[in-house]
């Protein structure tokens, strides 16, 4: 499409000057500007444009102050220049693109969906129309246009996956689980599969009970991303809920070592498993204080260490935590 654009507007105009004439050619001036990525330079060429002239290539003029607009992210009268572009005679399809765009960014998902539907067969092989197009639909609230808007474009380019992998996330919202485990299934043994499609899979097989199939899922993909905190987390959460108290906590103290903020929910899984003394050793690495201090007491007070838990008193005041009633009361 940028191609296109480049061929219809910028090809026929790259002087500046009519040929024998010193008369400067605004138009051609501004699509050189624009071609260049002087914004600024080809709105002062288009405002220097005799818009009465009757000559005046029209869809050009229009074409050409909506691009300047757009790349200014002035949306509004992006807008405005697109559609009047338009109105003004045949304009290619690459403005009606733009037109969708704008609307997209003026939040007229109904307007950007009209614009693509009017770009015609000129866009059918595009991948990203279909996508905006799904988008579009997905935030009118209307998930099964979305959804249909993907399975078409999924027949249109059978061997692009990201349909699949956007319907798989469109599932996973709408709380379809089981669905959106067998197509995401579908989706990486069809690429390779991002992080974030993982952490999205797992957690849809957990939310659909599907614990061992989670379980399973996320330690593969835990040796395919290894620096990954957040694999580790929600994998600590599925043995949390099979109720693997000690597997997690270690899953949990990997995380930590990417992500030192984890290290307390890692101490709290270990309290949990039953093995306090590591608990404590994890507590003791614990920048926050205040955290740190009202962990250790639930920890002594657990080992039945009660002088070391009422020699906590002062500790505690220092930072606060003895206006908490329930703190002051195991204190005492």
């Amino acid at each position: 499409l940028l191609i296109l654009l480049m061929l219809t507007l910028f090809g026929p105009a790259a002087a500046w000057a009519e040929e024998g004439s010193d008369e400067v050619d605004h138009l051609a001036l501004a699509a050189l500007m624009l071609r260049d990525g002087n914004i600024d330079r080809a709105l002062l060429a288009l405002d220097q444009v005799n818009t009465a002239d009757e000559q005046l290539d029209r869809v050009r003029y229009y074409t050409l102050r909506g691009m300047a607009h757009l790349r200014r992210n002035e949306f509004a009268p992006a807008r405005e220049a697109l559609v009047q572009a338009i109105a003004a005679g045949e304009a290619d399809a690459v403005v009606y693109v733009y037109l969708a765009q704008v609307s997209y960014q003026l939040e007229d998902y109904a307007g950007a969906i009209g614009a693509l539907n009017d770009a015609g067969a000129a866009v059918e092989r595009v991948p990203s129309v279909y996508h905006m197009k799904a988008q579009c639909h997905w935030l009118l609230d209307d998930p099964v246009m979305a959804l249909a808007t993907l399975d078409q474009a999924a027949e249109v380019f059978p061997d692009d996956a990201s349909f699949l992998r956007r319907k798989v996330f469109y599932l996973v919202d709408l709380g379809l689980f089981k669905e959106a485990v067998v197509l995401g299934r579908q989706y990486l043994e069809s690429s390779s599969g991002k992080l974030e499609d993982y952490i999205a899979l797992g957690n849809a097989l957990r939310a659909s009970g599907e614990l061992e199939e989670a379980a399973r899922l996320l330690e593969f993909a835990q040796l395919s991303f290894p620096d990954s905190a957040d694999v580790r987390k929600v994998l600590a959460h599925v043995y949390i809920e099979r109720e693997q108290m000690s597997a997690a906590a270690d899953i949990l103290h990997q995380a930590a070592l990417l992500e030192p903020a984890l290290l307390g929910e890692a101490a709290e899984l270990y309290r949990r498993s039953g093995q306090t003394y590591r608990a404590l050793t994890l507590n003791s690495q614990l920048s926050d204080q205040p955290e740190k201090l009202r962990q250790r007491l639930a920890l002594y007070l657990e080992l039945e260490s009660f002088e070391q838990a009422a020699a906590m008193e002062l500790p505690m005041k220092r930072v606060g935590l003895l206006e908490d009633e329930d703190l002051r009361y195991a204190i005492a």
